[in-house]
């Protein structure tokens, strides 16, 4: 009788399997973690149902945002594919948005919830005003706002970066400190 070989399987490997690229998702999102991003609220109003109404207010705290362009001026924002914000932001092409402080980790909590309540109920007990341009709520104590409207939409793997031009900016409390996100918490300068 031939001698058989035995052989063992190996253990499988505790790191995670890398895409084409070389690079796993858990790896990809623990190198970013490590890069501070100012914390924002995206707004917007939903159109209404019928034409006696006035639409839901809908929000969505964001670390992706960024300057894009002085001459003109242009904001990017990068919204998950198929979220609530980005099918609305499809379809609307106002929207709003409030720079905020670090007093403000509460209101980018509520609006960073998965499995949340309905937006109704998340603007309702904080300050805010309706833009005058977009009739987005703009978040009472924000650092900073603007009203933009929608000048590109760019589908880049399972985001969409949404380009808006900056119709209005405003100081509303330019005195404070923003709030930031590093390393998966919302975070303090300082």
């Amino acid at each position: 009788m031939p001698d058989v070989l035995q052989t063992t399987t190996p253990a499988p490997r505790s790191r995670p399997i890398p895409h084409a690229e070389g690079v796993s998702n858990d790896e990809f999102r623990g190198a970013l973690a490590r890069l501070a991003a100012g914390v924002v609220l995206i707004t917007a109003q939903e159109p209404p149902l019928d034409e006696n109404g006035r639409g839901e207010d809908v929000g969505m705290t964001a670390t992706a945002f960024m300057s894009v362009s002085l001459d003109p001026p242009l904001v990017m924002v990068s919204l998950r594919n198929d979220s609530r914000m980005d099918d609305l932001l499809s379809e609307q092409p106002l929207w709003a948005v409030s720079v905020l402080a670090e007093s403000q980790r509460h209101v980018a909590g509520r609006f960073a919830m998965k499995g949340r309540i309905s937006d109704r109920l998340l603007f309702e007990d904080i300050p805010y005003t309706r833009g005058e341009v977009t009739a987005a709520p703009l978040i009472g104590g924000a650092l900073a706002t603007l009203e933009c409207r929608t000048e590109q939409r760019v589908l880049a793997g399972d985001h969409t970066l949404v380009i808006g031009r900056v119709l209005s900016a405003a100081l509303p409390s330019a005195e404070g400190s923003p709030l930031t996100y590093f390393r998966g918490r919302y975070r303090q300068l300082g």
